[in-house]
């Protein structure tokens, strides 16, 4: 291997300068950039830009290229399938790999049921086609969301989502039918305990003794739509108890619930599915991000009696499953399951987790680690005890990384939680590596 990472110029360097320049006149600033550098080329876990700097990357593109950048596997398959079919819309014919994925799908998520899927070109589709399965199929409107929540930035999926800044400022007024509740975030519960499983609880008792009670009329909620484990909001595992109790909320209420498998699935949480750390069955799941290795493509996923008599011509889109796009993401369950990586996920989670207890014996600024399997965050804090959050060292850490060759991510209610997205597949050099810069930075906070 390479010198990797390899600084040559301090980044940004002047190319990176220079197109981040043009960027900024060309390009609104709500698509916001974490990173002010240009990556020209990546490959595996390293990340290389247009001054010749090389990074580890800690990213995945936010979890998308979870097996690593341009594997040759998934360039021969786009490569072929490019030279067979690269477009013709569903609506208007029939081919294979829509179909083979539909079938695959419906075979790796979880509940032994029949299902049925369909394949859009984003998360956010996903989730809105979600909301119209449920509207349609049972005639009930309304939609619990959870706060600090974060499901996509189109108008439906906008308004599921629990986070006011930046994701909805300026934006409303925002979709009908949804009504939040608070998420059990144990490590600043809303209920003020310090206990875990009290949070879970006094989640559940919120939705049924407050939410259903003075909010909104049970029997008109189609839907419960929540993450497994909130991402944006700076991966928040919930207690043990939660997911079976909401489950068994919504059975009791003929509510439906939507699992948003968008950055937890495929392998992160060293599960292939974060719902399945918590032995539920969801009715719908809605999926993308790492589904296809990079290509624009998510898929709803549920339950045969939701969608077998949905009205024709109501769902779907031009470019929702794209033949590149299902040939893709056909190989990369075909890798998932050659390679273990549902295996050497829970791995890798374990030597993550295993540093970052490390950072937290160490360095006081760190007042959290969470997350499951090998999706990983540390929230940063200013006093463990008063728990207020540090986001200047949260921006100094990120900095700090960039500047010693490795790309890291924020994320959280007061942007003040760093997260771990390295691709899956990452060797233990270069793990260690990103570690130790991430440690030195720590240090110096």
């Amino acid at each position: 291997m390479s010198k990797v990472p390899n600084i040559v110029t301090p980044p940004p360097g002047p190319k990176s300068k220079a197109l981040v320049e043009k960027r900024n006149d060309l390009i609104p600033p709500g698509v916001y950039l974490v990173q002010p550098v240009t990556i020209a080329e990546s490959k595996g876990s390293v990340m290389t830009d247009v001054d010749g700097n090389s990074y580890i990357d800690f990213t995945s593109g936010i979890g998308v290229t979870s097996l690593g950048h341009t594997v040759d596997e998934i360039v021969d398959t786009i490569t072929t399938q490019a030279g067979k079919l690269i477009h013709s819309c569903i609506h208007v014919v029939n081919y294979e790999p829509y179909l083979d994925l539909a079938k695959k799908l419906t075979e790796v998520t979880p509940g032994g049921f029949k299902k049925r899927a369909m394949m859009l070109n984003s998360g956010s589709e996903a989730v809105e086609n979600a909301v119209k399965i449920v509207r349609q199929s049972t005639g009930r409107p309304n939609v619990i969301s959870f706060e600090n929540s974060f499901h996509g930035r189109s108008y439906m999926a906008l308004s599921l989502t629990g986070k006011w800044d930046p994701y909805r400022v300026g934006f409303g007024p925002f979709v009908p039918g949804v009504y939040f509740t608070p998420f059990p975030y144990s490590y600043r519960c809303p209920w003020g305990t310090d206990d875990a499983e009290e949070c879970g609880e006094a989640a559940l008792h919120h939705i049924e003794k407050n939410v259903l009670k003075t909010q909104v009329d049970p029997s008109t909620v189609g839907a419960v739509i929540t993450e497994p484990i909130q991402g944006e909001g700076g991966f928040i595992d919930p207690p043990d108890n939660f997911f079976p109790g909401l489950k068994e909320l919504c059975e009791e209420h003929g509510i439906q619930l939507i699992i948003d498998e968008i950055q937890t699935g495929y392998a992160r949480t060293g599960k292939m599915w974060g719902i399945e750390h918590y032995s539920v069955e969801p009715d719908l799941m809605t999926i993308a991000k790492a589904i296809a290795a990079g290509l624009p493509l998510s898929a709803v996923v549920a339950r045969d009696d939701l969608m077998k008599d949905i009205y024709p011509g109501s769902l779907g889109g031009t470019y929702g499953g794209n033949p590149i796009a299902c040939a893709t993401a056909l190989k990369v369950l075909e890798i998932i399951e050659r390679e273990n990586i549902v295996d050497k996920a829970a791995e890798l989670g374990k030597k993550l987790r295993k540093r970052l207890d490390e950072f937290y014996d160490r360095y006081e600024v760190v007042g959290e680690v969470r997350g499951k399997g090998p999706m990983l965050a540390m929230e940063l804090v200013k006093d463990r005890k008063t728990k207020e959050p540090h986001k200047d060292a949260t921006s100094a850490v990120m900095k700090g990384c960039l500047e010693s060759g490795l790309l890291t991510l924020k994320a959280g209610l007061y942007g003040n939680v760093i997260r771990l997205h390295p691709p899956l597949t990452i060797d233990d050099e270069l793990l260690d590596k990103g570690l130790a810069i991430m440690e030195e930075t720590l240090k110096k906070v």
